[in-house]
């Protein structure tokens, strides 16, 4: 077992505003409960992606297992450790990425920085060669590894953060946004790299992300966690096979098209000009289709599973109705 989790709970303690003289000499304080009394583990080689809303707990259990912040209650273990004591062995064994953090100089090169960590994780010479010749191919970033980090783009940038987190051959690689802001072609490439690394280096990857397509092609299970507490627990597939009974099409049209037309073949979960994208039941694709077809000038059909963060959405709005 590489992260066991018991009845993790982290409350903050937040000053309540009262007006300036009483927040001066009388200040109170109320509490917020981030985490709820959660329980998970992950095995060693598992790729696991921990969603939830902004304020639903997955940062704050990010940061309790890394080590960043100590956790009100409940049974920590990352590798053996527990991650607060921030032992030197612990932390040579982690690697983290925070897409909204660098840890970067930015007045020095890429190169100069992972000469910093290779001296600090007592990395040979010839195995920092060789594990920056295979990354820095990986990410296409070869040529930029002697350009100071202020001159890179935010896409270059991540990608040398991604190298400097996983250069020492950590065992579990932390990753909160680690795709925020970039590009489409950036975003790719790091998702490429992220499962060619975790393939062939069993490396444990727990993933934060509100972009959905780095979840799905990045991670094969998923936790998600709202209003502090976990609501679903299990692999990616079985996520998906919930939903298998709905479908969404896409109608594409040579004019336009009122909604009200529409809406009488399913449920519009999105309009554009000339197109809107329907949900419907999965059973009832092919005769759906056959009337659309029949009764509205239809250029072209795309047929698609329910989009994953449509699922994820659905699953907020069912637990938060639960919990209210």
């Amino acid at each position: 077992m590489v992260v066991n989790v018991k009845n993790l709970t982290k409350v903050y303690k937040v000053k309540k505003t009262a007006g300036f003289l009483k927040d001066t000499f009388y200040p109170t304080f109320g509490e917020v409960l981030a985490v709820n009394n959660i329980s998970f583990s992950i095995e060693k080689g598992e790729s696991v992606a921990l969603l939830g809303p902004n304020g639903a707990g997955k940062t704050t259990t990010m940061k309790v297992l890394t080590g960043l912040i100590y956790p009100t209650s409940g049974n920590i273990n990352v590798l053996d450790f527990f991650p607060f004591d921030r032992k030197r062995e612990f932390l040579k064994k982690i690697g983290l990425v925070m897409g909204n953090k660098t840890s970067l100089e930015w007045d020095l090169t890429p190169m100069q920085s992972f000469q910093l960590n290779k001296r600090i994780y007592n990395i040979s010479e010839s195995k920092f060669n060789l594990k920056i010749k295979e990354l820095s191919e990986l990410l296409s970033v070869e040529k930029l590894l002697n350009t100071q980090v202020r001159k890179l783009s935010l896409g270059e940038r991540m990608k040398m953060e991604l190298i400097s987190s996983i250069i020492h051959n950590p065992d579990v690689l932390f990753l909160d946004e680690p795709t925020i802001g970039l590009d489409i072609i950036s975003k790719q490439k790091i998702r490429d790299f992220l499962r060619e690394i975790q393939r062939n280096s069993e490396v444990t990857i727990l993933l934060t992300s509100h972009d959905m397509d780095d979840v799905e092609k990045v991670t094969d299970r998923v936790i998600v966690v709202n209003e502090g507490s976990i609501i679903f627990d299990d692999s990616m597939s079985k996520l998906l096979y919930k939903y298998k009974n709905k479908k969404y099409l896409t109608l594409i049209f040579t004019e336009k098209v009122k909604s009200f037309k529409v809406k009488r073949f399913g449920k519009i979960v999105d309009k554009k000009p000339l197109s809107y994208t329907i949900e419907i039941k999965a059973e009832e694709q092919p005769k759906i289709i056959a009337e659309i077809t029949e009764k509205l000038p239809i250029d072209d059909i795309d047929i698609i599973h329910v989009p994953l963060e449509e699922i994820i959405a659905d699953m907020f709005n069912s637990s938060r109705k639960i919990l209210n």
